[in-house]
């Protein structure tokens, strides 16, 4: 098939709708499903229900013309006009493209999803009833969908699943020691960020040649943060368990917990669930371990013992979910940082490698600052990199996946 651009000149959106911001882009379709849509331009509607502000780039860096929108504080109206006028100014910056598909990251997939799909009314019912188990996330991405759908009743809208990936893992790596109906009604082991690692797992090959094969173990580290290892780049076991608060501590998230202290917290200091829901996904991690941000750039330049102290603690919980990591694979080849804080930050990657030298990682000091692809040494045992993620490319290629199959 020809690598030209669809004749039609069509344009998929891709959407990561959250509580307080969208972030979109927008891909030119490939007539070539083996070759990559190109972006044409990416962007942010921060501040929603407050004052609202479109920011948004060209593929070049090229700013474009953005500007406060007319946000309400009520969900469903400010989700509805600011959707609205997004697609319009879509419109108006995409002269001559015709908008053929939105693809949607959506974090939580049950155990019936566990492969891209187009939403149906059916569909949107059945992940409706998954929302408990991402409250965070998984309401406002299908609130987007339904927005949508009202919108533009005939264009076609994908779903992609962050919880996809993981879903072949084995069984033992899926299952807590609970009674087994629960298992059988879906309680389990599900993992997030699958995007993220789906994504690292198809370049790696680029990057790392035949050790992409090998055991390789990703670092996800942002806001959200978890780990997977990977065996012939398949999920092999994460982090993160039957919600995202497992594993890693995060931005505002505690991560792994012993479930006695949440039975505490409710008998003894007699806080309901939606106190303890609150605290465990907006109180906790380093914003609550600091008590000054959650933001790992705020931290890093602080003086404060606080500071310092949630610092350790993160790369002390890395630290560990690599050693766990590490014996799942029955050993380690690579080590790779992505996402925010391990695309950016050089002193939580120094004091990782520096602590799983016991697994074979002799950092080079000077690549880990200049921000290198490989930051490990020549005579390191176990590679380490630095790979940046992109979920939106990974939508845009799971959202023309489908299109052949529905257009």
């Amino acid at each position: 098939m020809s690598t030209a651009l669809a004749p039609a000149g069509e344009t998929i959106v891709v959407l990561n709708a959250g509580s307080s911001s969208i972030k979109f882009a927008a891909f030119a379709r490939s007539m070539d499903d083996a070759v990559d849509p190109p972006r044409i331009l990416h962007g942010e509607i921060d501040g929603l229900g407050k004052e609202a502000r479109l920011l948004a780039w060209r593929d070049d860096g090229q700013a474009l013309p953005s500007g406060g929108l007319s946000g309400t504080a009520e969900a469903g109206q400010w989700y509805a006009s600011e959707l609205r006028m997004l697609f319009e100014w879509l419109e108006q910056q995409l002269p001559g493209r015709s908008l053929c598909a939105v693809a949607h990251r959506v974090v939580h997939g049950g155990t019936r999803f566990t492969k891209p799909v187009r939403v149906t009314a059916e569909v949107l019912e059945q992940l409706k009833a998954l929302c408990p188990l991402a409250p965070l996330h998984q309401p406002h991405n299908l609130a987007a969908i339904e927005v949508i759908a009202a919108l533009e009743p005939a264009l076609p809208q994908f779903a992609c699943f962050d919880t996809a990936f993981h879903a072949d893992q084995p069984w033992e790596a899926q299952t807590y020691a609970l009674p087994r109906r629960l298992r059988d009604a879906g309680v389990k082991r599900y993992g997030f960020h699958g995007l993220s690692y789906e994504y690292i797992a198809s370049v790696l090959p680029a990057h790392l040649g035949a050790l992409a094969d090998q055991r390789v173990v990703v670092a996800h580290l942002g806001n959200g943060a978890s780990m997977c290892a990977l065996r012939n780049r398949r999920s092999v076991a994460t982090s993160m368990g039957f919600t995202a608060l497992d594993g890693l501590m995060m931005g505002t998230r505690c991560g792994s917990l012993d479930p006695g202290v949440v039975l505490y917290l409710a008998m003894e200091l007699g806080m309901d669930a939606k106190a303890i829901e609150h605290m465990l996904y907006h109180e906790s991690g380093l914003l609550g371990v600091s008590e000054i941000s959650s933001d790992m750039r705020v931290l890093e330049a602080s003086d404060d013992p606080r500071a310092k102290a949630a610092i350790d603690l993160f790369v002390h919980r890395i630290h560990r979910e690599l050693g766990s990591l590490a014996a799942a694979l029955g050993g380690l080849d690579v080590l790779v940082f992505t996402a925010g804080i391990g695309e950016h930050s050089s002193l939580v990657r120094e004091r990782v490698c520096h602590a799983a030298s016991w697994l074979g990682i002799a950092l080079d000091e000077e690549a880990n600052r200049a921000g290198a692809r490989r930051i490990s040494s020549a005579a390191s045992r176990a590679s380490a990199w630095v790979i940046p993620t992109n979920e939106e490319l990974m939508l845009t290629r799971h959202a023309q996946d489908l299109l052949l199959q529905v257009c």
